[in-house]
């Protein structure tokens, strides 16, 4: 009895400490499942589970979920970046106006029913007495715009360079009825294409964005800004400062960060509705490696939208990369732009 029952009672203390141990595990599984939900929303892959987590197995820019200090203080964001298959989401991801971030969307249908290869123009769209007329409605409307004429040609590259550089609405327009037929098919196939991405917050009324209806997250958003990212035209337009059209001759990206800190495009947004936005894609150098992160930031508030959203979309990529703003005097005056003759100073850039 003297031997055993010393033996009893160290069994009884092991028992309990385990049960302790169990019951604080599941407490911290259930906060690690509650801030997973936060940190990893409308991710690109199956939800990683409440153990993955605390096991550090799901790797993001940081090795784990990245800290809340990465996200703009305003508005709401999202990145994925090399390497990660999940799309790294901010707090406050709600549907929203995105302004001309649709034209992204816009411009992968087109290039997915045109191809092109790099360095080709594609067929030639000819330009109508409707198209000026609706040039003109717009125009009246204070939209971003491009100056056209009734049998002007477009290839479909300047076409596109018209889109995704001064954000042109009417050409948005053209292309929908070019590709197939009609405004309205087109935005049910851009409706159809987010639900097969797996944007489940988004719902497209238009090919623009002008229209306030038109809503999305920047988790969403990022889908498709990294499918289009994928088509090398695409990519190499979004990479341009500027392109040369038939009748509205040089026109210039609203995206004035193209050159610096690694910023290689993508396209930026603006309205009363939705603030400044901006999908981005930078290229940088994390711990030796050669790292892209894509990215969209959304309702960024200032008198200047646009630069609004490269202001926090270049924060946002420097604290990704953990450097400090010591490049800031490389970046460019972001208020300073130059707008695209027959562009309206405005809104829904």
């Amino acid at each position: 009895m003297t031997h055993r029952e010393p033996a009893r009672a160290t069994t009884r203390r092991i028992r309990i400490r385990r049960i302790r141990v169990a019951g604080l595990l599941g407490v911290i599984a259930a906060i690690a499942a509650a801030l997973g939900y936060q940190l990893v929303a409308s991710s690109s892959s199956p939800a990683t589970s409440s153990i993955d987590l605390l096991h550090g197995k799901h790797h993001g820019a940081f090795g784990e979920a990245p800290p809340s200090t990465v996200w703009p203080a305003d508005g709401q964001a999202a990145f994925v970046q090399t390497g990660q298959s999940q799309i790294q989401a901010g707090p406050n991801q709600h549907a929203a106006a995105i302004a001309s971030v649709a034209k992204v969307m816009t411009a992968y249908l087109v290039l997915r029913d045109h191809p092109l290869r790099l360095g080709q123009d594609g067929p030639t769209i000819t330009l109508t007495d409707a198209d000026v007329a609706d040039t003109d409605r717009r125009r009246g409307q204070r939209e971003s715009v491009v100056s056209i004429a009734a049998r002007e040609q477009l290839t479909e590259r300047q076409a596109l360079q018209a889109l995704l550089l001064p954000s042109a609405n009417n050409i948005a327009a053209v292309l929908a009825r070019w590709d197939v037929g009609s405004v309205d098919s087109f935005v049910s196939r851009m409706n159809a294409t987010a639900r097969s991405l797996g944007m489940t917050h988004t719902r497209y009324t238009d090919p623009s964005g002008y229209d306030d209806a038109t809503v999305s997250t920047a988790a969403d958003q990022v889908r498709v800004v990294d499918r289009a990212m994928r088509l090398p035209v695409f990519a190499s337009i979004v990479a341009r400062p500027s392109a040369s059209l038939p009748v509205a001759g040089t026109v210039h990206n609203t995206n004035t960060l193209l050159g610096y800190d690694g910023f290689v495009g993508v396209k930026t947004g603006s309205d009363d509705a939705a603030g400044g936005c901006f999908a981005f894609r930078a290229i940088r150098w994390i711990d030796g490696k050669r790292t892209t992160i894509t990215g969209v930031v959304l309702g960024q508030p200032g008198h200047d939208r646009i630069a609004a959203g490269l202001v926090a979309a270049a924060a946002m990529v420097d604290r990704i990369a953990g450097h400090s703003r010591r490049q800031v005097r490389a970046m460019p005056d972001l208020r300073q732009r130059t707008l695209a003759p027959g562009t309206a100073p405005r809104s829904h850039r």
